[in-house]
Formats: structure tokens, C-alpha cells, sequence
């Protein structure tokens, strides 16, 4: 774990000390007080959800909710948070919503947290992992690569291929995994979907060149590379340093740091147009959470250089604990979509369509944070 010296963040042991920028307090404070407003307003985890439509509450908005929570949980070991997680899988019978044959990443999204609530009791539960490991062996098992269509999957589905990969110690799933993220790299659309030049991701093939943002630049969508980032993060955090494509993973990861760092906005958040900030240019609390934890998740691993990267994350912090209304609800939430002009306008009291996943990047980024030491 690095040692935060320039601007410490917190102590790393007993009680956790305030820096000039970030009280460690501040940050668990924050955190729990918007997960509780989450279960307050979701006694009962299993219920469904309705909106244009009824969805069961296992969809990958959710699933995205209890990566959160299972990183909150992490830094602070409530038993209450371990039982609503329980809770809602088994409410579901550890399955995922649509077909398990699909090959879905959206559907599969719930599977990384019934892995990590496996590895939580030892791996004495095998009923809990079934499902998620049945429909990662269909995948591995046929000669399908194109799965991965648009870049949101990679943060749906990647983590579950490693965490697979790493409980079997099977590199049919690290290559598997690999031949699904090189045709989305390299492949879908045109020409692939990431950009070597700007280091960045094109959310689909409706959003490769030629297509353009207002302002002529490329549509770079905020959440999209928040996506990305968060899968490569997470993958490298399980991935072993002997897999063939483990270099890969890491440059593409220090790679979107780069680009990323550059374009943040002076009150730390990052616009949802990453090239464009004119295009729908107000504050945005998801993409700019994913870049936070990616950011911190790099520095705690020696990644990503302390000296570099502390005013990012610090600058992200200090924003994001702006959005957090004294009921624990979050601001500026852009819903679901794929570009920045869906859900909008995304403002302090807007209510998006779905909270669950704005909530658990937001978790997620605000772990990562607290576990910076000094």
C-alpha cells in the first residue's frame, strides 16, 4: 500500500487522522450516510424495480450498487451490509436475470458480487457461484469473441472472468477474457473501439469516426471510459503478473490515466462529453466516481505515481463530496444511456431513473480513497 506522504490522507492505524485536504472521517462519513439513504429507501433488496417498465432488481444497475457495497463493506466490516448483500442474492437464488446462455454482460454484472460474497465465507457456499460460473463456461467454451459490442460490458464482465480464473487457477478463462477485450479494442466498429492517439474509448460503433460532438471533437462519453477504467482496475487486481497480457492491460490502464488526469475540470469533476465541454458541460457524479477509484485504485497499488496523481484524486474528492444532500441522497446522477445527452439534464435534485449504480461508484471510489495511508 503506498505511503501517502505529501498529502496525507489518513493514518494507518487507530484513529484516522485529517490532512489539510481529506479527513478520512469526512470520507466514511459520506459513504455511509448515502448507502443508508440506498437502504432505507430498498428495505427489502429483492424488490423490483419500476420505472418505463418492471425490472427485477438483480440487473446490472443494481449489480453495480453491490460492488459497492462489497468495497464499503471492505473498509467497514457492518454486519448489516453483508446481510442486505445475502439478501438480495438469495432473494434472486444466486441466478441472473435473462438468459444464462446469452453470453450478456449486463446480465452477468450480478455474478461479481456472488463471487465475492463466496470468497467471504471461504468458499463453503458453491450454490452461490453456479449460475455466474455456468454462463462464463458457455463463453469460454464456444468460438464467439464479438460479446462485447459496447465498452460498458468490459466493467460487467471482466471481473468475473478473472475472479474465475483466479479461484480455479484456469488461464482458460484469462484467455478467454483477452479475446473478448481484443475484439472490442481492436474490432467492433471500424476500426475497434479504443483510439491509440487520445487513449480514450468510443462507447459503440455508432460513435466512431465519423460521428462528432458539437464542437467537432470525438464523443468520448464520461461513464463509458469510467467503465473501462474500472474493469482494467479490477482485472489487474486479480489478474496474475504472469499472464501474457498483463503488460497490455496495464499500459492501456496508465495509458487512460494519462489522458484522463489532463482533462479534468478545475472543481474536479470530469465533463460527461470528455472532449467537449459544451456539450451538456455541468457537474456529473458517475463517470467522475469511476475515474476517482481507478485513479486511487492505482496509487494503493504503486501504479500509478503518488506524486502525480494525490491533486486528481483530492480535486475528484473534494467535488464528489459536494453531491451527497444531508439525506444521504446523490446529485448530479446522470441515469441510464449511452452518450451525453441521455438523462439530462443531470442536476443536484434531479432524480435519475435508476440511483442504484450512481450509488455504487460513488461507494466504490470513496473505499478506495479511505484506504490511503500516510
Amino acid at each position: 500500500m503506498f505511503l501517502f506522504s505529501l498529502l496525507g490522507l489518513f493514518s494507518c492505524a487507530g484513529t484516522r487522522k485529517a490532512s489539510n485536504s481529506i479527513a478520512g472521517n469526512d470520507v466514511l462519513q459520506k459513504l455511509r450516510l448515502a448507502n443508508q439513504y440506498f437502504m432505507d429507501k430498498w428495505p427489502d433488496p429483492g424488490k423490483e424495480t419500476v420505472t418505463d417498465k418492471v425490472r427485477p432488481s438483480n440487473i446490472w444497475t443494481r449489480g453495480v450498487y453491490y460492488e459497492g457495497l462489497m468495497a464499503l463493506y471492505s473498509v467497514d466490516p457492518q454486519k448489516k451490509y453483508y446481510d442486505y448483500a445475502v439478501d438480495w442474492a438469495q432473494k434472486h437464488n444466486w441466478d441472473l436475470w435473462g438468459a444464462i446462455e446469452s453470453g450478456n454482460a449486463d446480465n452477468q454484472c450480478a455474478g461479481q458480487t456472488y463471487i465475492d460474497l463466496y470468497l467471504l465465507d471461504n468458499k463453503q457456499h458453491p450454490e452461490r457461484i453456479q449460475r455466474i460460473k455456468t454462463s462464463i463456461d458457455n463463453m469460454v467454451s464456444r468460438d464467439k469473441v464479438d460479446d462485447w459490442w459496447w465498452i460498458d460490458a468490459l466493467q460487467m464482465a471482466m471481473p468475473i472472468f478473472v475472479r474465475l480464473g483466479s479461484i480455479y487457477n484456469d488461464t482458460s478463462y484469462f484467455r478467454k477474457m483477452h479475446d473478448l477485450y481484443a475484439y472490442t479494442k481492436y474490432k467492433h466498429g471500424d476500426h475497434g473501439l479504443y483510439n491509440p492517439v487520445d487513449h480514450l474509448w468510443w462507447r459503440d460503433k455508432d460513435f466512431d469516426p465519423p460521428y462528432k460532438e458539437p464542437n467537432g471533437e470525438d464523443c468520448y462519453w464520461s461513464r463509458g471510459n469510467g467503465w473501462v477504467f474500472v474493469a482494467l482496475a479490477r482485472t489487474l487486481s486479480m489478474l496474475p503478473k504472469s499472464d501474457p497480457h498483463y503488460q497490455e492491460y496495464l499500459k492501456d490502464f496508465t495509458d487512460m490515466a494519462e489522458a484522463i488526469s489532463k482533462i479534468q475540470r478545475p472543481d474536479g469533476f470530469w465533463n460527461v462529453s470528455l472532449h467537449d465541454s459544451t456539450h451538456f458541460g455541468g457537474k456529473e457524479t458517475t463517470g467522475t466516481s469511476m475515474f476517482a477509484y481507478g485513479f486511487a485504485w492505482g496509487v494503493n497499488n504503486n501504479i500509478l505515481d503518488a506524486a502525480k496523481y494525490q491533486p486528481v484524486i483530492v480535486r475528484a474528492w473534494k467535488g464528489l463530496s459536494g453531491v451527497v444532500h444531508p439525506n444521504g441522497f446523490l446529485g448530479y446522477v446522470q441515469g441510464t444511456g449511452k452518450e451525453p445527452k441521455d438523462s439530462q439534464p443531470v442536476t443536484f435534485d434531479h432524480v435519475p431513473n435508476f440511483e442504484d449504480f450512481g450509488l455504487g461508484a460513488f461507494l466504490m471510489a470513496g473505499s478506495e480513497i479511505y484506504k490511503m495511508k500516510r
